[in-house]
C-alpha cells in the first residue's frame, strides 16, 4: 500500500471514553442486529455446506436433463428442499424470527426470495441461491474472526503458570492467577514471563515486542521491569511480581482492546443507519416491481415475480455492513502489531482530522531521564551541608523526573521531611525542624516573590544551555539552586519531521521555562513554544489551539491528563510502565517512540481510505446488478453471485490493513 493511503478548575466535561448507547458492542460472535450470525465455522458446517452445495447441483442437473415428467420434477424439488434445510435452516429461523419483530434484515430478505422462488417453479435456483449465500457466510464468518482473533492471537501470550520461590526456598510451578504481588519469580532463558515485576537478580535481554512493538530486544538487569507475554532470551532472571494477573500490562491491553471494539467509527455508524433505511427501501421497491410490473409494463406475473425476487438477493447489503467493523478491527490489529494501542474505532478514524499536535517535553519529546548537572549554595546561605540535605529530603519524595535527578545527584544524606505536598506545575513543600522549606520552579519563586536580579541572572546562564533550573527557597528567602539536563531522544527530530509532512502543526506545552523550552525545541524541529504552563495552562492552550483546526495531545504525566482528556486524539507515551497514560489517553505509545504518532495518523488515513473504498465496491456492485435485473439481464444466481463476491471483496480488501505498512 502506497504511502499516500497509508502513509478541576474548570467545569467538569464528560469524558470521552463514553459512548452513547448506539455505540453498543457490534458483536459478530452472534447475530450482529443486521441478520448475520458470525459464530466461528466447525468442521460440521462445512461438511453441511458441502452436501448441501452438492444436493443444490443435482437438483439443477435434474431441472435441466430429466424427463418433464411428474415423478422426476417432484424428485428435483425434493432433493432442492433437503438443500435448503441443510444450507438455510439458521437461514429461516433468523428471518422468521426479524419478521416477527416487524424487522427487514439479511435473512429475512433471503427467507423471503428463496421461498418465493421456490413457489414460482423456480426451486433448483432457489437451492443454489441458499447453498451459495451459506457458504458465503460461512467463508465470510472465517475471514472475520481472522480479523478479530489478530489482536488477541498476538497479546494472549503469557504463560498460565510461573516458577515461584517457596517458603522453604524450593520452586514449584504455581497458576500465574495464584502468585501474590511480592513473590519471586524465576524465568529461564527461552521462557515468556508470566507476570509483570522487576528484576531482583540475574541480566538478560527480553524480546518486549507483542508489548511495545520494538524490534531488538532489551536489556534487562536488577531494578529494570518486565512485562507478562514478553520473551526471556539469555540468562535466568528472577524477578518480584508488582501486579496480580488480572491486572499486568497485557490484561489491561487485552481489556482495553475488547472495550476498543465496542467504541464503533463514524463510518460504522453512518453504514449501520443507512442500512436500517436501504433494506425496507428496496424491499418496497421489489414489492412494487412485482405488484406494478404487470400492470405497467405488461409483463407475466411470474416473470414480474421473480424479478422482484432477484432484487431482494441482490438487495441484501451483507457487503455493506460486514465492510466497517472488519475494516476497523483490522486497523486495530495492525497498530496493536506497532505497539500502538488504540481504544476504539472512533479514535483510530478520527486521527486522521488532526491538524495540531501538542506535544509534552520531559518523557515526550526527552528522555525523561534527566541527571543533575550543577548546584550552587547561595552566598550567605549558612549551613550549606544541611541546605543540601533539605533539598535531597524534599526532592526524594516527589515522582517528578527533575526531582528524582536532584536527589539522585546529591551525595549528601536526606533529611527527614514532615507534611510533604507537592504542587502540580509548580514543586514541592515540606518542614524541616518546624521550618517550611519549597523547592521548585522559577515561576513558583517568581510566585512567592523571592527571585532577585542577581538570582534571574545566574537562572538565564543555565536555562540557555537548555537546562530545567530548580530553586530551594525557605520563609526568608532562596538559599541554593539546581540545575538539572535532560536529553532529547533520537526519535524525537524524525516524529516531527514526519509530522510536518503530514500537514500537522506541532507545539510544545511544558511547564518548564521558555529558555529551556526554546533549546529543546530547536534540537528537534518545534516551531512553537509555551512554557511555564501548569496543568490548567495546558488544557486552556489546547482549547486556544482547535481555533487552528482538530488539535491532538501527547504525553506522559499527571499533568497532562486534562489536556490529554480535552484532546480530539489524546496519545499516552510510555503505556507499558504509566498507569497515568494507560487510562487518561485514547492511544497508548506503548515504547515511549514519538514517531508513533504520525504512524497511528498514517494508519488512520488508510482505514478511512479503504472503509470508504468498501462503501464504494458494496454499493457500486449492488447498483450495476439492480439495473441488470430491471432490465431483464439478471438471474438469481447472478444475483447470489454478485452479493457473495462483493460481500467477500470488502472483507479481503479490509484484511489488507494487517499487512499494510505505514513507513
Amino acid at each position: 500500500m502506497s504511502k499516500a493511503c497509508c502513509p478541576p478548575p474548570t467545569a467538569p466535561r464528560p469524558h470521552k471514553h463514553q459512548q452513547p448507547h448506539d455505540d453498543a458492542a457490534h458483536d459478530h460472535d452472534h447475530d450482529d442486529g443486521h441478520g448475520h450470525d458470525h459464530g466461528p465455522a466447525t468442521a460440521r458446517d462445512w461438511v453441511r455446506m458441502g452436501l448441501a452445495l452438492l444436493m443444490a447441483l443435482v437438483a439443477e442437473g435434474l431441472h435441466f436433463l430429466a424427463p418433464e415428467t411428474w415423478p422426476w420434477k417432484v424428485a428435483g424439488m425434493g432433493v432442492a428442499l433437503a438443500a435448503i434445510a441443510l444450507a438455510g435452516t439458521e437461514v429461516f429461523q433468523q428471518g422468521l424470527a426479524a419478521l416477527r419483530r416487524g424487522q427487514l434484515n439479511i435473512n429475512a430478505l433471503m427467507a423471503v426470495a428463496v421461498t418465493g422462488a421456490f413457489l414460482i417453479g423456480q426451486w433448483p435456483e432457489a437451492a443454489m441461491v441458499m447453498a451459495l449465500y451459506s457458504l458465503a457466510e460461512l467463508i465470510e464468518a472465517r475471514s472475520v474472526e481472522r480479523a478479530r482473533h489478530a489482536i488477541s492471537g498476538l497479546l494472549a501470550l503469557s504463560p498460565p503458570q510461573a516458577e515461584v520461590r517457596q517458603a522453604n526456598g524450593q520452586w514449584a510451578l504455581v497458576d500465574a492467577k495464584a502468585v501474590a504481588v511480592g513473590a519471586t519469580v524465576r524465568v529461564k532463558p527461552g521462557e515468556r514471563f508470566a507476570l509483570d515485576g522487576r528484576i531482583t537478580a540475574g541480566h538478560s535481554a527480553a524480546d518486549q515486542s507483542p508489548i511495545t512493538g520494538e524490534s531488538i530486544p532489551v536489556d534487562k538487569g536488577p531494578g529494570d521491569e518486565v512485562f507478562a507475554g514478553t520473551i526471556n532470551q539469555h540468562g535466568a532472571l528472577e524477578f518480584e511480581v508488582s501486579k496480580p494477573a488480572g491486572d499486568t500490562v497485557l490484561a489491561r491491553i487485552i481489556h482495553a482492546v475488547e472495550q476498543a471494539q465496542s467504541k464503533r467509527a463514524p463510518t460504522q455508524r453512518f453504514v449501520d443507519r443507512f442500512a436500517a433505511v436501504y433494506t425496507p427501501a428496496v424491499f418496497a421497491f421489489a414489492l412494487a416491481v412485482a405488484l406494478l410490473g404487470p400492470l405497467l409494463f405488461g409483463w407475466p406475473w411470474l416473470t414480474a415475480v421473480y424479478k422482484a425476487l432477484v432484487l431482494l438477493v441482490i438487495a441484501c447489503p451483507c457487503a455493506l455492513v460486514i465492510s466497517t467493523p472488519v475494516t476497523v478491527v483490522s486497523g486495530l490489529a495492525a497498530a496493536a502489531r506497532r505497539g500502538i494501542l488504540i481504544k476504539g474505532g472512533v479514535y483510530l478514524e478520527d486521527a486522521r482530522r488532526l491538524r495540531v499536535l501538542a506535544v509534552d517535553k520531559t518523557g515526550t519529546v526527552t528522555e525523561g531521564k534527566p541527571r543533575l548537572v550543577a548546584q550552587a549554595v547561595l552566598p550567605g546561605t549558612p549551613a550549606p551541608e544541611r541546605v543540601l540535605a533539605i533539598a535531597r529530603g524534599l526532592a526524594a519524595r516527589s515522582d517528578h523526573p527533575v526531582s528524582k535527578a536532584i536527589a539522585a545527584g546529591l551525595d549528601t544524606a536526606a533529611s527527614a521531611i514532615d507534611g510533604f505536598a507537592a504542587e502540580p506545575g509548580r514543586g514541592v513543600r515540606g518542614q524541616v525542624e518546624g521550618q517550611a522549606y519549597a523547592l521548585g520552579n522559577h515561576r513558583w519563586m517568581e510566585e512567592r516573590q523571592q527571585c532577585s536580579p542577581e538570582l534571574e541572572a545566574l537562572m538565564r546562564e543555565h536555562e540557555a544551555e537548555g537546562r530545567t533550573v530548580t530553586l530551594l527557597a525557605g520563609d526568608q528567602g532562596v538559599l541554593a539552586l539546581f540545575a538539572v539536563a535532560d536529553t532529547t531522544k533520537a526519535t524525537s527530530r524524525q516524529a516531527v519531521e514526519e509530522l510536518n509532512a503530514l500537514g500537522i502543526t506541532t507545539v510544545m506545552l511544558t511547564g518548564d521555562n521558555l529558555a529551556t523550552a526554546q533549546a529543546i525545541a530547536a534540537q528537534v524541529g518545534i516551531g512553537e513554544v509555551r512554557a511555564n504552563l501548569l496543568p490548567q495552562d495546558k488544557l486552556d492552550a489546547i482549547e486556544a489551539l482547535r481555533a487552528q483546526g482538530d488539535v491532538g495531545m501527547v504525553g506522559d504525566g499527571i499533568n497532562d491528563g486534562p489536556a490529554l482528556s480535552a484532546a480530539r486524539i489524546g496519545f499516552g507515551m510510555g503505556g507499558a510502565g504509566n498507569d497515568t497514560a494507560m487510562e487518561a489517553a485514547d492511544v497508548i505509545v506503548m515504547n515511549d517512540d514519538l514517531r508513533k504518532v504520525p504512524e497511528t495518523i498514517r494508519l488512520s488515513r488508510c482505514t478511512h481510505a479503504v472503509l470508504w473504498q468498501n462503501i464504494a465496491l458494496a454499493l457500486g456492485i449492488k447498483l450495476v446488478f439492480l439495473l441488470l435485473a430491471v432490465f431483464d439481464s439478471a438471474t438469481m444466481w447472478m444475483a447470489v453471485f454478485a452479493d457473495m463476491g462483493a460481500s467477500l471483496l470488502v472483507v479481503f480488501n479490509g484484511l489488507r490493513l494487517l499487512r499494510a505498512k505505514t513507513q
